[in-house]
């Protein structure tokens, strides 16, 4: 059980942020533990196809079975959605002492895998072969669906911000996770990690909330003394890897036409107008002006999350795709 004491303070700069490192880094263990991330089949199909000969292995060593992401991968952004060249820009300072006594903290009852032991007596350079290594396994894996795997993410965000503005901070943890429970300015999480017992403050720190795709319990870092941070697994996942959203009901194509009808069928989640028109197989310049459309209709909304706009229906749509 791990308790994070939060001030009013704290409360008030509770915040959101996506992390493109944390997803890349993450999604690893999909490699390693294939049948354990059943929802994630569909994508490491699609990794394996497109991995080449590109060597993962040593990346592999860092989150294996039993152990935890080291610290230094899994720090909080600086901002709600960084890019992943800046993230990978922060690695890169890390001091070489702090990657040695990450590493070894990551280990859970076992050794340090010998890919990384034999690095650990040169850690800077260990670090910047880990860094040369995530590029890589970014642009060859991530690139092509990062828009995608974003778009959940945003519309998470969104949601959650929703919850906190309808029923504050009571609203928001109560609907995190069941692992995560809110009472009296303590938020406690019964993690799987290999913390003990801890009770944390967070003393004016302030907390950051991550959703993230490839975890199905929440996770903190390992130090107390890094920047308050809780992932937690994004809603919609199982969503995320549906090659196209089901066709729209022909009144309604008939109604307002076939590319309005389907966008809006394609809302059941919130969704920026790359990933609309990714799932859609158009452009997203036509999906913009179908959107356009529909929001003057009143049969969306929209909402900055980050750097995108988010679309999502109204009730309005919502009666029209059912036929009320």
């Amino acid at each position: 059980m791990i308790e994070l004491r939060l001030e009013v303070e704290d409360l008030a700069d509770t915040r959101f942020a996506v992390s493109p490192l944390a997803e890349a880094v993450l999604s690893l263990r999909i490699w390693l533990l294939p049948g354990y991330y059943v929802l994630h089949l569909p994508w490491l199909r699609r990794a394996r196809a497109d991995m080449g000969d590109l060597d993962i292995r040593l990346l592999l060593a860092l989150v294996g079975p039993h152990r935890t992401v080291p610290d230094f991968l899994a720090t909080r952004p600086d901002e709600p959605v960084p890019e992943f060249a800046e993230e990978l820009a922060r690695v890169r300072t890390v001091p070489p002492a702090k990657v040695a006594r990450d590493i070894v903290a990551a280990q859970v009852g076992g050794r340090v895998p010998a890919l990384l032991e034999e690095g650990l007596g040169r850690p800077g350079r260990l670090r910047d072969r880990i860094v040369r290594l995530l590029e890589d396994y970014w642009e060859t894996i991530f690139v092509p669906q990062w828009p995608r795997m974003l778009g959940v993410l945003e519309a998470d965000m969104l949601y959650r911000a929703q919850q906190l503005t309808r029923g504050g901070a009571r609203a928001l943890f109560a609907d995190l996770h069941p692992a995560i429970a809110w009472r009296r300015g303590i938020l406690r999480l019964e993690v799987t990690q290999p913390h003990r017992e801890q009770r944390i403050p967070i003393s004016g720190r302030g907390l950051s909330l991550m959703p993230t795709l490839f975890v199905k319990t929440p996770g903190l870092p390992l130090s107390p003394n890094e920047p308050p941070l809780v992932q937690y697994p994004a809603r919609g996942l199982a969503t995320l890897w549906e090659a196209a959203p089901p066709p729209p009901p022909g009144v309604l194509a008939d109604l307002v036409g076939r590319p309005k009808a389907e966008i809006l069928a394609g809302l059941d989640r919130p969704a920026s107008t790359t990933d609309l028109a990714r799932r859609l197989g158009v452009t997203a310049g036509a999906v913009s002006q179908q959107l356009a459309v529909l929001y003057g209709a009143g049969l969306v909304s929209r909402a900055r999350a980050g750097r995108s706009v988010l679309y999502a229906r109204t009730e309005m749509g919502n009666d029209l795709l059912r036929g009320r």
